[in-house]
């Protein structure tokens, strides 16, 4: 099979195309005929030699769709979709290929409703989502959501998966979610995220009747976190899933604890493909029903032009972009 791998950390160029064995299903494996693949910032991350634990030489790729071809046998010519958190393209092959190989417990049907490409762009973004906002913050029916970022991937899936739970959202970013995006289409509020974190923090307030957020899930963090904290209704819970620009911020210890503040760190990187898997189950009725909308892709690219895909998503285009091996 053809796939990209790197034997060296850096930037995209260090990309290669390989030519590799097929994988084959043992040990209670399964192996997936890779229909599409997309692309995540961590990813790129993860390449550069920034997630812990990536042994090499690797094949990079958390996200996939596709068709199982060995394994159980009631899974053969199956449909399936999948992610993978601190396994897939960091302590075992991943999904940047023609075939992936992967725990048969890992196994879900992909939603019929998706295209395998939509299925691919899934993953990374709803499951970070899904897991911060919904197991982690606890955020209930009722309660106000702010989400910073909300116009990326992160921050897209959050607003839909807020809304479905009956929460408020109010969108975050440098620029509203556009026309069209499913994150456009659920958020009641939208905020500019270039003022001041006092601003920000009193326009949500405002459009909050002067409650603040009772969940603000910071897709974004570092640079982000003084204004999540302003942002915050009394006992409000922050959830924080990345650092950008810093990884230190200062924080007023009084006004934490005065206002009873909760801060929840998210890591996604902390599931398996197998835990992943059973929360794609939980989230496949949503797109099934057509509640869930998967994120625009934006281009898609061969295996041929994998390091191209991987350079379109350091440029920071907006939708998703996923290799189609």
């Amino acid at each position: 099979m053809r796939a990209l791998r790197f034997d060296r950390f850096g930037d995209p160029h260090v990309l290669d195309l390989a030519s590799l064995p097929d994988p084959v299903a043992q040990h209670g494996d399964a192996v997936i005929a890779v229909k599409a693949a997309s692309v995540n910032p961590s990813d790129l991350v993860n390449v550069a030699g920034q997630m812990p634990g990536t042994t090499l030489p690797r094949v990079p790729g958390r996200d996939f769709s596709g068709v199982v071809t060995d394994g159980p046998r009631d899974w053969i010519g199956a449909e399936v979709w999948g992610t993978g958190g601190g396994d897939i393209g960091i302590t075992r092959d991943g999904s940047h290929a023609e075939r992936l190989a992967v725990p048969a417990a890992a196994l879900a049907r992909k939603p019929g409703r998706l295209s395998f490409e939509e299925a691919s762009a899934v993953g990374v973004n709803f499951i970070t989502a899904w897991l911060g906002a919904v197991e982690i913050a606890q955020l209930a029916a009722g309660e106000n959501i702010a989400v910073f970022g909300v116009s990326g991937g992160v921050g897209g899936a959050v607003a839909q998966i807020a809304r479905a739970l009956g929460a408020r959202v109010i969108g975050i970013d440098r620029v509203r979610p556009a026309d069209g995006t499913p994150a456009a289409s659920v958020i009641e509020g939208f905020v500019a995220s270039d003022g001041s974190p006092q601003d920000v923090g009193s326009q949500v307030g405002r459009l909050t009747a002067g409650h603040g957020a009772d969940v603000v899930y910071d897709a974004v963090g570092g640079v982000t976190t003084p204004a999540a904290l302003a942002s915050l209704a009394q006992r409000g819970r922050l959830v924080v899933i990345s650092a950008v620009g810093t990884r230190t911020v200062q924080i007023d210890l009084a006004d934490l604890y005065h206002n009873e503040t909760r801060i929840l760190g998210c890591n996604s990187g902390s599931l398996d493909v197998v835990e992943c898997a059973a929360r794609l189950n939980q989230l496949a009725p949503y797109f099934e029903s057509g509640q869930f909308r998967p994120l625009p892709i934006a281009d898609r690219y061969s295996l041929d032009e994998g390091t191209d895909a991987y350079l379109a998503v350091e440029k920071g285009i907006r939708g998703r972009v996923v290799i189609c091996p």
